[in-house]
C-alpha cells in the first residue's frame, strides 16, 4: 500500500515539472522569418514592342480571262510554284484563230487595193502632164496667132490710105482685110484651145487629187486592218492565261468547260509571290507619330532596324525582317495606320493570311532599375516591393513600374540601385520586421514590354 503511495506522488511531481517546462518553451520568441533576396539591378534594357498582324504575299495576281470563251484546259498544279510566264490556262483559241485569219486577209485586200490608188495616181499625174503640155502647145499657137493678127492688121492700116490715095488696088486692101480677119479668127481659136487645154488640166489635175485622198483613204485603211490585226494577235494570245508572276498558284476557282471572260466576278485563280513577304501590323497613332519622329531624327536608324516574327506554334521565325512602309492615311474605324514589314521566305513556310506578332526593340532605356516581377505585389492597385535594409528589417515602399523585361519589371520609381528586394516570403512580413536570408541566384533579363 505505501509502495503504492509513493508511486502516486512520484507520477504527480513529474507532471508537474513536464507543465512547467512547456509553459517556459511557449514564452520564447519566435525566430525571424527567412526569405529569398535579389539586388536592384542597374543596367541598359533594350525595349521590345509587339502587335499581331498579318502575312500577305509581296505580290498577289488574280488571275482572269481577258477574253470570253470555254475554258479546255488547266495546265498548273495547284498550291505549285508557278514561274512568271508559264501557262496556266487555256481558253478555246479557235474563234480567236479565225478571227486572226480574217483580220490577215483584210490587210492583203486594202494593200492590194492601196496598189491600185497609187496606180491611179501615177496614170493621174501622167495626164496632168499631158495636158500641161497640151496647154504650153496651145499658148504657143496664140503667140503666133497674135503675131500674124498684129502682121496683118498693120498691113490693113498701111493699105488703107494708100487705097484712098489710088497707090495700091482695092483688091490688095481687101485681101489684107480679109487675113486679118482670118487671123483675128484664129487667133480666137487658138485662145479657146488654150482654155479647154487649161479645163483639162484642172480635170487632170482633180482626178490627181481624188487619186491622192485615195492613196490616203487606203492607207488608214491598212493601218486599221494592222491594227485589227495586232487585236486579233492579242486576243489568241489571251487565250492563253499565263503567270504574271513568279508565286506559289492557289486552288482553281473555274472549271473546265466553264465559260469564262474578262466580266467574270471571280478569277480563275490567285497567285502570290511569298518570297519575300509581308507582314501588316496596325499602330496606334502614338506609335505611328514616335516611329514618324524617328525616321525624321534618323533614317539610318529606321533601315536597320531588325524585326522578329512569332509565329502561332510560339516559335520565333528564325530570318529576320525589316521595316518598309507605312500606310497612306489613318484607319477611322480603329484609329490605327497599317504599318508593313518585309521577310525572306525561301521555303515558301510563310503563306499570305497567316497570323503572326511582330517584335522589334523600339527604344534602349538607359540605367534601368531592374527587379524581378515576383517580387512586386498588387495591393488594392498599388505596387509594392519589401525592401530589406542594411540591417536586415523590412521596409515596404510603394513603387511605379515601367515595362517588362523578360522575368524583370523595370522600375521608374521607388528604389535605387543595389538595394535589396525580397523574392520568396514577402507575404509573411510586415514592415520594420527582422528576417533571415537565404542564398539567392541573381537573374537574367530579356527585353519586352
Amino acid at each position: 500500500m505505501r509502495d503504492r503511495r509513493w508511486f502516486l506522488v512520484a507520477v504527480m511531481l513529474g507532471a508537474i515539472v513536464t507543465g512547467c517546462g512547456d509553459a517556459s518553451r511557449a514564452a520564447a520568441p519566435p525566430p525571424p522569418p527567412l526569405v529569398k533576396v535579389e539586388p536592384v539591378v542597374e543596367q541598359d534594357v533594350p525595349i521590345s514592342a509587339e502587335w499581331v498582324g498579318t502575312l500577305v504575299g509581296y505580290v498577289t495576281a488574280q488571275l482572269r480571262a481577258r477574253v470570253a470563251g470555254h475554258l479546255i484546259s488547266q495546265n498548273y498544279t495547284e498550291g505549285s510554284v508557278i514561274k512568271a510566264g508559264d501557262m496556266m490556262f487555256q481558253v478555246d483559241p479557235r474563234p480567236y484563230q479565225a478571227a486572226l485569219d480574217q483580220a490577215e486577209a483584210n490587210l492583203l485586200q486594202t494593200e492590194s487595193q492601196l496598189s491600185q490608188a497609187k496606180a491611179q495616181v501615177s496614170a493621174s499625174q501622167a495626164q496632168v502632164e499631158q495636158a500641161l503640155s497640151k496647154v504650153a502647145q496651145d499658148e504657143a499657137q496664140v503667140q503666133k496667132a497674135e503675131a500674124d493678127q498684129r502682121r496683118t492688121e498693120l498691113d490693113v492700116g498701111r493699105y488703107t490710105p494708100l487705097a484712098q490715095r489710088g497707090s495700091v488696088s482695092q483688091q490688095e486692101l481687101d485681101n489684107a482685110v480679109q487675113n486679118n480677119l482670118a487671123n483675128l479668127a484664129s487667133l480666137a481659136a487658138a485662145r479657146a484651145s488654150v482654155r479647154n487645154s487649161q479645163a483639162s488640166v484642172s480635170n487632170a489635175r482633180a482626178v490627181l487629187d481624188k487619186a491622192h485622198a485615195d492613196v490616203k483613204t487606203q492607207e488608214a485603211n491598212i493601218a486599221a486592218a494592222r491594227a485589227a490585226l495586232a487585236n486579233a494577235k492579242l486576243n489568241l494570245g489571251y487565250t492563253r492565261v499565263l503567270a504574271p508572276i513568279t508565286g506559289v498558284a492557289g486552288f482553281r476557282v473555274a472549271n473546265i468547260g466553264d465559260y469564262v471572260g474578262p466580266n467574270d466576278q471571280n478569277p480563275l485563280t490567285t497567285l502570290s509571290q511569298v518570297d519575300p513577304i509581308y507582314a501588316e501590323v496596325p499602330l496606334s497613332e502614338q506609335r505611328a507619330f514616335a516611329v514618324f519622329r524617328q525616321r525624321e531624327a534618323d533614317p539610318q536608324a529606321m533601315r536597320d532596324m531588325k524585326l522578329e516574327l512569332i509565329l502561332a506554334d510560339r516559335s520565333v521565325y528564325p530570318r529576320p525582317g525589316r521595316p518598309v512602309a507605312l500606310d497612306r492615311q489613318v484607319d477611322l474605324s480603329t484609329g490605327t495606320l497599317l504599318a508593313r514589314g518585309v521577310f525572306p521566305n525561301p521555303g515558301n513556310v510563310l503563306r499570305p493570311g497567316q497570323y503572326a506578332k511582330v517584335r522589334t526593340v523600339v527604344e534602349v532605356k538607359k540605367n534601368a532599375l531592374l527587379i524581378p516581377q515576383r517580387a512586386v505585389r498588387d495591393v488594392q492597385g498599388v505596387h509594392q516591393v519589401a525592401v530589406v535594409r542594411a540591417d536586415e528589417t523590412v521596409d515596404l515602399r510603394n513603387v511605379n513600374t515601367d515595362a517588362t523585361v523578360g522575368s524583370l519589371l523595370v522600375i521608374a520609381e521607388g528604389l535605387k540601385a543595389g538595394e535589396r528586394v525580397i523574392v520568396e516570403g514577402g507575404d509573411r512580413v510586415h514592415s520594420g520586421q527582422k528576417v533571415r536570408l537565404a542564398s539567392t541566384a541573381p537573374a537574367e533579363a530579356g527585353a519586352r514590354r
